[in-house]
């Protein structure tokens, strides 16, 4: 009971975790470099995982190698194109269109595991495919389809669109290559892998005249990334599945951008325009159609 009581309290709390990434990458976008951002942020992460999962990571060291060319691409996809791209987009959209945007993603995931790996889609899912992407087209239009007709985006939330598309290619490919590693072990060496694939991009943007600045925001925005939105909203995440299955731990997905955007309007007094609530209209409802099957 006490684990149950634990779990929603935690459900309760979850979206926030996961939210204030976005939102600490709209509060320091002009302050820290993306790219510097997200190879900080995980390299603090495997850090912290470091005393939970590195003696199984040593003992499973061959195996991982072997799985080496895997790694280093769901740490590209997981740590680089989710983590970078983001914050890249960040510097020129709100948080609240990050949120939404990104919210479709596990669309994405039941097209392309139907598209690459034979997943049925049904007639209900297809609507609400549908129906999510025209949401997600809406809030990058702002409402406005001349922008669409001319393609006249804000270039922010083009890189928010990839970041998406990269975030559903990294959970098909998580769940459908096998591996020998368990599932903490495998987060371990899948961050060293996108370190690896990351740190030439790091240094690059440091000798493009962008340094990593040392100082007490850059600090806490790594520290604060790294403990809440990465360790500890995925400690979070795997609790609550625990307990609740994946059923109810799904509800997760309605909650993040919805967080996103009333955190965004409270904390960063961002405005919530028309088009957000039209696509939060489209997207939700077509996110329930598309991922909750029917019994």
């Amino acid at each position: 009971m006490k684990e149950q009581r634990l779990a929603y309290i935690l459900l309760a709390i979850a979206p926030a975790m996961f939210a204030s990434n976005m939102l600490t990458a709209r509060l320091v976008h002009d302050l820290v470099p993306p790219v510097g951002l997200a190879f900080w942020r995980w390299a603090v992460t495997f850090l912290l995982l470091l005393p939970l999962v590195g003696p199984q990571l040593w003992r499973q060291r061959r195996e991982a190698l072997a799985e080496w060319r895997d790694l280093l691409v769901l740490g590209a996809l997981g740590m680089g194109v989710c983590g970078a791209f983001v914050y890249i987009g960040a510097q020129t959209t709100p948080a609240s269109n990050i949120g939404l945007i990104y919210s479709a993603s596990p669309i994405l995931i039941v097209l392309l595991a139907g598209l690459f790996y034979g997943e049925r889609v049904t007639p209900r899912q297809g609507i609400g495919i549908a129906l999510s992407l025209a949401g997600v087209l809406a809030i990058i239009a702002k409402g406005d389809p001349a922008i669409l007709i001319g393609l006249s985006f804000t270039i922010g939330d083009l890189w928010i669109a990839a970041a998406m598309a990269g975030w559903a290619l990294y959970a098909i490919l998580l769940k459908y290559r096998p591996s020998k590693l368990g599932l903490m072990t495998r987060f371990a060496a899948i961050i060293l892998g996108g370190l690896a694939v990351i740190l030439p991009f790091y240094l690059w943007e440091g000798l493009s005249g962008q340094p990593m600045p040392l100082t007490r925001e850059s600090v806490l925005a790594v520290l604060f990334l790294a403990c809440v939105a990465s360790f500890g909203a995925y400690q979070a995440y795997a609790k609550i599945q625990s307990v609740l299955g994946a059923g109810r731990t799904g509800l997760l997905m309605y909650l993040v951008p919805l967080y996103t955007s009333g955190l965004g309007y409270v904390l960063l007094d961002e405005p919530v325009h028309g088009y957000h609530l039209l696509g939060a209209a489209m997207i939700l409802p077509g996110l329930y159609l598309a991922t909750v099957r029917r019994h």
